[in-house]
């Protein structure tokens, strides 16, 4: 996967890019980087025609910086619209986001209505969520941690209600790396301001896909529920047998899901 690197204000954008075609933006959570999306949605999007995958590290995290302009989720998502006007362009874009990738994907595509062709929010975060489910444990494989260190063991626990050597892979290639890299600092003078204004997320006519984790003990999926009303075009899915974890645990279904989504993006815009 090639490596761009782009220069917005005093922010150096990091991100990672595989095919041509319409850009699809794809946004990934807190304390991660790009890895963690693009391991669970390349699978799917690679295998579609015209579609050209674009992964950013979001400010402190991977190797994109976070200088201290950068002070709040507004911050962020102001950043990634002038990010996208430069990179994309005034191309139709279709926007993907993880968790907090899913919050701050909801607010950039209000500001950018015009030029969005879609919207997929996989275990979207938000300023609150409510009803969420206490931790459960949905399936777990003896061994599946064996060998971690502690630290590492706990983190793996708390993110993933299917433990198996699967997701411990996942775990250890694309979720594990990432904490080396972040800016702390950043993150934590982020999140003291990390609100949103979500009149700036209001309705887009255009193909949705929110998919929620039944056992999702970090934002739950009753927020998710709320969001179906603000999309005239949205599928709405609950998948048990998955946590936050969502995209690691249940990816063949997530891939059928993003499938269907890629086909009504089709139909909505002509295109055969």
């Amino acid at each position: 996967m090639d490596t761009t690197v782009t220069q917005v204000g005093d922010v150096t954008v990091h991100h990672a890019e595989r095919g041509s075609g319409t850009p699809v933006v794809v946004l990934h959570g807190m304390g991660v980087d790009h890895r963690e999306p693009a391991a669970a949605l390349e699978p799917v999007l690679g295998a579609r025609h015209g579609y050209r995958r674009l992964y950013p590290d979001l400010p402190g995290m991977g190797a994109t910086t976070a200088p201290a302009g950068i002070a709040s989720s507004d911050d962020v998502v102001s950043l990634l619209a002038d990010w996208l006007d430069v990179t994309v362009g005034e191309e139709p874009v279709l926007l993907v986001g993880h968790s907090y990738g899913g919050y701050l994907a909801r607010v950039l595509a209000g500001r950018r209505a015009p030029r969005v062709a879609g919207l997929a929010l996989l275990c979207p975060a938000g300023a609150r969520s409510r009803d969420v489910p206490t931790p459960v444990v949905r399936h777990a494989e003896v061994g599946a941690d064996d060998g971690m260190d502690p630290a590492d063991a706990a983190s793996f626990r708390d993110y993933f209600v299917v433990r198996t050597p699967a997701t411990r892979r996942r775990f250890d290639e694309t979720v594990r790396p990432a904490a080396d890299l972040l800016d702390r600092p950043a993150l934590e003078r982020i999140a003291s301001r990390w609100e949103l204004d979500e009149t700036d997320a209001g309705p887009i006519d255009v193909p949705v896909l929110v998919v929620a984790g039944r056992q999702d003990s970090s934002v739950g999926y009753a927020s998710a529920w709320d969001l179906v009303e603000r999309y005239s075009r949205a599928t709405f899915a609950v998948l048990d047998r998955a946590g936050h974890a969502l995209p690691h645990e249940q990816q063949r279904l997530l891939a059928a899901l993003v499938d269907e989504w890629l086909d009504r993006v089709e139909e909505h815009r002509g295109r055969p």
